[in-house]
């Protein structure tokens, strides 16, 4: 999960990997990398959203912090969670591959010019530490760190501003929220339709008519919330039995 372009990064953001393959000028299929989101796409769903991205983590500590007026969504939250669907199209594929310099090298246009989590754990730290870029910053700098700011200043307000509207690592694998191994299913004799795990859904998913929203993260509070223990996941029965 760390970004790509960090020097001392030992494994990479997915998203980064798969635009830096799009890019090059001598692009192949990236079977690696569609094979690495196919695989805990299919096993697991936003199940990495929850519980593994970084950025996740630093969303749901901010939304702790004591605020005098908490909002559960934002005006237009119906169409905004698109927007990360038409971000993962024109961001992360289509411009990587069409907007190509003279000699047909493209860009990581997401990274570049979108990605929160890169600023925060790449762009800070390594400006910081680095007298030498801190001579050498721009405009870029200042819109990703513009961007950063709005979203960290929202994640105390909503909850988890950036994996609603803006994270395509999060679009792909919501896609497989409903075929995943990994998957909710609402036991139709237990549930009472009582709407209690959609208060407790910070993400305010219904859960008990759409276990499987491509929104749902899967980071479970639903299914602790219910008073019936009428969320199951494929790990229920074996608890059950022990």
């Amino acid at each position: 999960m760390n970004c790509y372009s960090c020097p001392g990064a030992l494994g990479s953001c997915p998203i980064g990997s798969l635009q830096a393959v799009l890019a090059d000028r001598n692009y192949k299929f990236a079977f690696y990398v569609s094979g690495f989101l196919l695989l805990f796409g299919a096993v697991l769903g936003r199940f990495v959203c929850g519980w593994l991205c970084p950025f996740g983590l630093v969303q749901d500590l901010l939304h702790k912090i004591p605020f005098p007026k908490k909002f559960r969504k934002i005006p237009g939250d119906r169409w905004l969670k698109f927007l990360k669907y038409l971000i993962l199209a024109g961001f992360v594929i289509l411009l990587p591959l069409y907007a190509v310099n003279f000699i047909g090298q493209g860009q990581p246009w997401f990274c570049k010019y979108i990605c929160p989590s890169g600023t925060l754990f790449g762009g800070w730290p390594l400006v910081s530490a680095n007298p030498s870029l801190q001579q050498t910053i721009g405009w870029l700098f200042a819109w990703k760190n513009l961007i950063l700011v709005v979203l960290l200043v929202l994640s105390m307000l909503i909850y988890r501003p950036f994996c609603r509207y803006l994270c395509p690592l999060g679009a792909i694998y919501g896609l497989f929220n409903p075929i995943a191994f990994y998957r909710y299913r609402i036991n139709a004799e237990k549930c009472t339709a009582c709407g209690l795990c959609q208060r407790t859904c910070g993400l305010d998913i219904p859960v008990h008519q759409t276990p499987n929203s491509p929104e749902c993260i899967r980071c479970g509070n639903c299914a602790k919330a219910c008073p019936h223990q009428a969320i199951e996941t494929p790990f229920s029965k074996i608890c059950q039995a022990d």
